[in-house]
């Protein structure tokens, strides 16, 4: 029963926290804590060896 994603998160979370070391305050930072955050997640994704499927989100409308 090990469905909860944890990897993700934790690499999420770190780069959150390593976005917020970094600059503090303002749209650039906001940004910069963004991106990190979702590097982070993706890394974590990787290293709990799931795929990551961007299928889902980019959905073709018809």
């Amino acid at each position: 029963m090990n469905s909860f994603p944890t990897l993700p998160l934790i690499g999420m979370a770190t780069g959150i926290i390593l976005g917020l070391a970094g600059a503090f305050g303002g749209l650039g930072a906001f940004l910069l804590v963004l991106v990190l955050g979702a590097v982070g997640f993706f890394v974590g994704r990787i290293a709990e060896g799931g795929e990551v499927d961007l299928s889902s989100l980019m959905a073709r409308r018809r």
